[in-house]
């Protein structure tokens, strides 16, 4: 049936020809109204795709996001002015648009994970996907806007509006069946490939439906078995995504891996080296432990804190159990809470013999409760009695939602959770290789209201690494001496690393790294993560 046209200016401002179609020019707009729906949903999705892939390997988010963004935006408009040329094609160019969006955006994201594992050049192969993908969908709109108009013909302003009508409340769609719906179901990978497949599919057969008169037959079979290849490919590859991820993954890591899991929060990876047994735990690529060493790290971490009032311990992180292995051999110990983010990671450490044979089933004893929170809601949130001892034993602030967790606001729920002689002890990273960083988390707990001493130890896996120890003495800003690092009198026999002698000496730091080294560094806050810039700045040349 013929398409019928708006006269006098519309059929003017359009300048498109009208087509024949098989059915009405009013369901046949709806349709193509529905195709950019799902289009720009599909587009969002592999923008958020990239920049969570990013957060993951990199972490950074802001950093992420905004190269992202940016780069696909900028590549949109480039995307729209290449395609003016190629209107009078306009259907068949949409079907090869949508095609090539349908494999490079569903692969994306085991493109890039490649790119990270073997060539080392995530950041290059991220911007040049964004360009191409944000580009591809710059072009479609200029297309559509000329197939609506040899559908109907109407006033610009009235096809614009209803083209991005239909493509903002498809972005609003993917961006929300990103997080709720593509991830917890597919995964990352797979939600990629998911969308990619849906993104050809709905491409190509809107074109060989609807405009079919105006493509060759020739044309529509070569359309036809391409769409059969791209879903036949990409399915291959979905097939294929846990060996795939499983290969690459290998690559990041020294030793074999032995348990793996993406959980809501983190990627979990155990490798065990064949040759010692060494057993390492991963987060989101940082090592959390290894278990040849991780003796020296968790005794200078709880051993001198316990110095003091330790009825009631407060652990934040640290879901491995093994603070809590060294917290339990103090017998006057009554409570242990722990509070972890990953619940994950705590079922681990209950059951899994890669934590329990380091942990001594420390999260089975009676005294011990464990909390699957997020540390600094749980802080803010809930009612707390008045812990004796606390510990900070959490990820490295090198994101957006951990550098909350060294913040001067971190600190002061901390502070409010203390009784009036406990102590606090934080993990804060390594003085030599990131000492900005360092001393910028001495400056937010100082800042906070509570008195610190820095000191810190040789753990081989780690290199340099430091800690805070503090109280909540009054003091004058952080001129007054904080608590003494040293091992109470009843400390348990048999410890390997944590002697006086040894903790005697870790409050020297060299000239080239203590306090005064980095000049007026500052604080970190909620509204200026300071911290992350010195993370950025930190383990330059190692």
């Amino acid at each position: 049936m013929s398409s019928s046209t708006e006269t006098g200016d519309a059929d003017s401002i359009s300048g498109s020809r009208p087509i024949t179609l098989p059915l009405k020019p009013g369901p046949a707009r709806f349709f193509v109204l529905l195709a950019v729906f799902i289009c720009a949903s599909c587009g969002m999705v592999y923008e958020l795709a990239l920049v969570a892939l990013g957060s993951y390997l990199l972490g950074d988010t802001i950093v992420q996001a905004s190269i992202v963004l940016s780069v696909m935006v900028f590549a949109m408009g480039i995307g729209s002015l290449a395609t003016k040329r190629l209107t009078e094609f306009a259907a068949v160019a949409f079907a090869l648009i949508e095609a090539a969006l349908g494999i490079i955006g569903g692969l994306s994201v085991i493109l890039l994970y490649l790119a990270f594992a073997f060539a080392d050049v995530y950041t290059v192969a991220m911007v040049a996907l964004a360009f191409v993908i944000g580009a591809l969908i710059g072009a479609e709109i200029p297309l559509l806007m000329e197939l609506v108009q040899r559908i109907r013909a109407q006033k610009a302003s009235s096809a614009v509006a209803d083209l991005f009508a239909a493509d903002y409340v498809g972005g609003l769609v993917g961006g929300l069946a990103f997080p709720f719906i593509l991830l917890p179901v597919f995964g990352l990978p797979r939600g990629a490939l998911a969308v990619g497949i849906t993104n050809a599919v709905v491409g190509i057969l809107i074109v060989l439906w609807l405009f079919r008169t105006e493509i060759r037959t020739r044309t529509q079979v070569i359309l036809a078995g391409l769409l059969v290849l791209i879903v036949g490919g990409l399915t291959v590859v979905w097939v294929f995504t846990d060996d795939i991820e499983m290969t690459t993954r290998q690559r990041l890591y020294r030793d074999p891996i032995v348990y793996s899991q993406r959980t809501d929060y983190q990627e979990i990876v155990l490798t065990e080296s064949q040759k010692t047994g060494d057993t390492r735990l991963y987060l989101n690529g940082d090592l959390q432990f290894a278990s040849a060493d991780e003796y020296r790290y968790h005794e200078s971490l709880v051993h001198p804190l316990m110095d003091g009032p330790k009825r009631n311990v407060l652990v934040l992180g640290g879901g491995d159990g093994l603070a809590v292995r060294e917290i339990l051999k103090y017998p006057d110990v009554e409570s242990v809470t722990l509070v972890d983010l990953d619940p994950r990671v705590l079922e681990l450490a209950r059951t899994s013999d890669h934590f329990t044979d380091f942990n001594e089933d420390s999260l089975d004893d009676p005294r011990v409760r464990t909390i699957a929170a997020d540390a600094f809601t749980w802080l803010r949130e809930a009612k707390h009695t008045a812990y004796d001892a606390v510990i900070a034993d959490l990820p490295d602030p090198d994101d957006v939602a951990t550098s909350k967790l060294y913040s001067i606001e971190f600190y002061g729920l901390i502070k409010q959770v203390m009784s009036p002689e406990a102590r606090l002890v934080v993990q804060a990273g390594s003085p030599y290789f990131a000492p900005e960083a360092y001393w910028g988390i001495g400056e937010a707990v100082a800042e906070a209201g509570l008195t610190t001493t820095p000191y810190h130890v040789d753990v081989p896996s780690f290199g340099d690494w430091g800690y805070f120890l503090a109280d909540v003495s009054e003091h004058d800003g952080t001129s007054q001496k904080g608590p003494d690092v040293t091992i109470p009198r009843d400390a348990p026999e048999g410890l390997k690393f944590a002697t006086p002698e040894v903790l005697a000496s870790s409050t020297t730091f060299p000239p080239d790294r203590d306090r005064a080294s980095v000049g007026d560094v500052e604080a970190s806050t909620l509204l200026h993560p300071r911290v992350l810039d010195q993370e950025r700045g930190a383990w330059v040349g190692y």
